[in-house]
């Protein structure tokens, strides 16, 4: 029986698994995913077409398939339309079974034609790699018998192949929508599954990437890690990639006497911090109130919750939950006006001067409210720089 170019003691051969599926990890998080569908860098025509070719061998996905298919995640995110939300087929049809719902939304004409602009159209994409897509792999299982043999050439073959539909189709759309933390209060259900992005490729950091969708790193704080991020930053040092956009980080000024037309536009660009910022005045106030409290235990788990709407919050939760809010002052304020502010910036059809005029009233009723936290937040708002 044939055993291939090489002869390798089975270590070797888990060894070269998982450096030969990191990189196409590295080619779907790079290319296709912040180059392709975000446009958050540029490439060097070499690099973004050994990457098409990896992908083409590894995967048989099609460029502007999977860019239209992910944009419209975006644009669609946990609503009906959105081609692979857990919050909607379920965490487990989404884990086990996303490439299906992939495969289901690549064969939408209307997603691709209005979602799949901008992505490779030149002669090999249109006679090679869009056509005979499905080519790729297969030329990929010979290769992978020649090399290692007839008995670990097709093994290896199929974990290389059935890498991305698990953990990109399955546990990024799946697990990323329902389990982890969060480190902004995003629209949809996004999470980052681990602060270490290093087995997909720096994906790990999901809610990251949502509330920041065009940046180029997917890491935001110190204690998160994204290889895919240290990849980029290494192609930029030998001039084969040019990084456009990062997630902003917030800058504080001194402290403005008077809310203007800058405030507005600081806040709207910092609004993620401000409410990261918010959700941790909530949890202080609400330590606040527990502490004081001779029923406290009685109101004891429902910290991770405040900053959730309620539809959010656990059937079992959701009464307690209530109940403190309508027996604690400072925390009914605080809610009350997380979600004004909110609407800030979510009021699309809004003049600025309505806006502006809404955050005045807005700082105004926070500093006089007698809620140490509001008026902090207040202060913090009045100090954002635009960068």
């Amino acid at each position: 029986m044939y055993a291939g170019l090489v002869d390798w003691p089975w270590w070797a051969y888990l060894l070269t698994a998982l450096a030969l599926t990191h990189v196409t990890i590295a080619s779907v998080t790079i290319f296709l995913h912040r180059h392709q569908a975000h446009r958050a860098l540029d490439l060097h025509p070499l690099v973004a077409h050994f990457f098409r070719c990896w992908l083409w061998l590894t995967t048989g996905m099609i460029t502007k398939e999977w860019a239209a298919i992910h944009r419209k995640h975006h644009a669609k995110c946990e609503s009906t339309e959105d081609p692979h939300s857990p919050q909607v087929y379920g965490i487990h049809r989404v884990l086990w079974a996303g490439v299906f719902l992939y495969v289901r939304e690549a064969r939408n004409a209307e997603t691709l034609g209005r979602y799949g602009h901008g992505t490779p159209d030149d002669w090999i994409e249109n006679h090679l790699y869009t056509p005979w897509h499905k080519l790729g792999v297969m030329i990929l299982l010979a290769i992978d018998v020649a090399v290692f043999g007839v008995l670990a050439g097709p093994l290896l073959w199929s974990v290389q192949v059935a890498w991305i539909p698990f953990w990109a189709a399955g546990v990024i759309n799946g697990l990323g929508h329902f389990w982890g933390y969060r480190n902004f209060s995003t629209a949809d259900a996004s999470t980052n599954i681990s602060p270490l992005g290093i087995l997909i490729g720096g994906e790990e950091l999901h809610n990251n990437h949502h509330a920041f969708p065009t940046s180029a790193r997917l890491s935001y704080r110190w204690y998160e890690f994204d290889i895919g991020w240290f990849y980029i930053r290494l192609l930029a040092a030998l001039q084969l990639a040019r990084v456009k956009k990062v997630a902003p980080r917030p800058r504080l000024g001194t402290l403005r006497p008077v809310v203007d037309f800058d405030t507005l536009q600081a806040v709207i660009a910092n609004r993620y911090d401000l409410l990261s910022r918010y959700t941790q005045s909530l949890k202080q106030a609400y330590r606040e109130e527990i502490g004081k409290r001779q029923d406290g235990a009685r109101f004891k788990g429902l910290k991770p919750w405040l900053a959730e709407d309620a539809g959010a919050v656990p059937d079992e939760l959701r009464g307690r939950l209530e109940t403190l809010r309508g027996e604690s002052r400072a925390l009914r304020t605080l809610y009350a006006m997380r979600q004004e502010l909110v609407a800030i910036w979510e009021r699309s059809n809004a003049s600025r001067e309505h806006l502006l005029k809404t955050l005045q009233d807005w700082c105004e009723r926070a500093e006089n409210s007698g809620v140490r936290q509001l008026q902090d937040l207040s202060m913090r708002l009045r100090s954002y720089v635009l960068t």
